[in-house]
């Protein structure tokens, strides 16, 4: 497996427009106060939102470096940097020409090429930027400390393809590790993971089928035989909604409420995707399924979807926090803190999982449709301490885009009226003041 680098990522919605970080670019690298003379360049839409961002990505293949001539252009191995020595560069441009993303220009009076080197790795426009739009991606980091972990779902098993949930599950698995019994009830995840294809299951840790209606209830059961016997050993369920919210939920609220040590992980493709995507309780309005079809009658599903994850935060539960596979690394800090609640009672996250499959779009716009669902607040990401006796936004969005950006990237929404998509947009401000009324100042 390859190395893996930093770079400066932006989040547009939280572009205020301030130009804060290309007047401290051009302070550190030209000694001026004018945007023009910064390493980076952000074009303005509307709202004063980013809609371009010109930046050096300090990519792992840098095509700059392959065309250049001179040999001016090099990457440090160790930091992933891409670096211009002056002396070498003979201005000829091509670098300008194969970087896809405007990284690298033509300094106007020395006629050499420049470009973001990260300050050292400690850029001066991220130290800038008030309002969090740009930050250091420490992917790399995730990277280093998960990277040589043992892959405990393994390869080869028919999941469909781009299936956001083998995802899921790959990484959380990682993440939790060998000492663990999971628990699948019905569904996709449990299709494979412990049913199998063909006479193997996909997990290489102990993994159970429970019925749809007692999954919470079989591992609090199992959890207090291992304490019993004096074995600290992690109990986690990799659950759909269907065997969340609706049947599995009697007993799911009763773990909840006595306080079981377990880690309780809801995959929500907002649907019983594997048995011919019918409607679930966390359907979202409007949405198109086999049992909520689009005609002259029946226009999707004709109730909002059900807000689980507060309804857990209601159970007392030690832990609860939503989740989104676009932005793996906020994930990986939430399974780092149900690891430690669960040793004192429940936790439960809830990912929000799309599928490309039931919903109707193209594989390859899994992680466009998961970030452009945070961006519009119709997923907010969010975390709940029972410690802290406090909600707090983990990926706060300022200035939400509208939700129909994100519905017409799917086919379950393609019929949607204005007075739907405004109906959706109701519920979504009315959801988002809700847990905002949550939060601890």
């Amino acid at each position: 497996m390859g190395k893996a680098y930093y770079t400066i990522a932006i989040q547009p919605e939280k572009c205020n427009g301030c130009n804060d970080c290309m007047v401290a670019c051009a302070q550190k690298k030209e000694g001026t106060t004018n945007p023009s003379d910064a390493r980076l360049s952000i074009e303005l839409g509307e709202e004063a939102l980013a809609k371009g961002f010109a930046l050096c990505r300090q990519c792992a293949m840098p095509q700059c470096v392959m065309v250049c001539p001179s040999g001016a252009l090099r990457k440090d191995e160790e930091t992933g940097i891409v670096s211009v020595d002056e002396t070498e560069c003979v201005g000829c441009r091509l670098c300008t020409l194969a970087c896809a993303y405007a990284g690298i220009a033509l300094h106007p009076k020395k006629q050499k090429a420049v470009k973001c080197d990260l300050c050292g790795g400690d850029p001066t426009c991220v130290k800038s930027c008030k309002t969090g739009a740009l930050s250091l991606v420490t992917a790399g980091d995730l990277y280093r400390r998960w990277g040589d972990l043992e892959d405990l779902f393994v390869p080869g098993m028919s999941f469909c393809l781009g299936c956001n949930s083998e995802l899921i599950v790959r990484h959380t698995l990682r993440r939790v590790g060998s000492n663990t019994v999971v628990a699948t009830p019905p569904g996709c995840v449990a299709g494979v993971g412990a049913v199998g294809v063909n006479g193997f299951t996909a997990t290489k840790v102990p993994v159970f089928h429970p019925l749809l209606t007692n999954t919470a209830s079989m591992l609090a059961g199992i959890k207090r035989y291992y304490n019993r016997i004096g074995r600290e050993v992690t109990m986690l369920a990799l659950a759909g909604d269907g065997g969340t919210a609706d049947v599995g939920f009697q007993s799911l609220s009763g773990a909840a409420e006595r306080g079981e040590q377990i880690i309780y992980i809801c995959l929500d493709n907002e649907g019983y995707m594997n048995t011919g995507a019918q409607r679930s309780s966390t359907t979202p309005f409007g949405a198109w399924t086999s049992t909520t079809p689009v005609g002259e009658a029946l226009k999707g599903k004709t109730r909002d979807a059900k807000p689980l994850p507060v309804i857990m935060v209601m159970h007392n539960c030690e832990y609860v926090a939503t989740a989104c596979s676009a932005f793996m690394e906020d994930y990986y800090q939430k399974l780092e803190k149900a690891i430690e609640a669960s040793k004192k009672g429940m936790a439960y996250i809830h990912v929000f999982s799309p599928c490309p499959t039931g919903w109707r779009f193209l594989p390859s716009k899994l992680i466009e449709v998961g970030r452009k669902a945070v961006a519009s607040n119709m997923v907010p990401l969010w975390e709940y301490s029972r410690e802290g006796e406090s909600l707090r936004f983990t990926q706060p969005v300022d200035n939400p885009i509208p939700v129909e950006d994100y519905l017409f990237l799917i086919g379950k929404y393609r019929h949607l009226s204005r007075e739907q998509i405004e109906h959706i947009q109701d519920m979504v401000n009315e959801r988002i003041r809700i847990l905002k009324a949550l939060v601890k100042e």
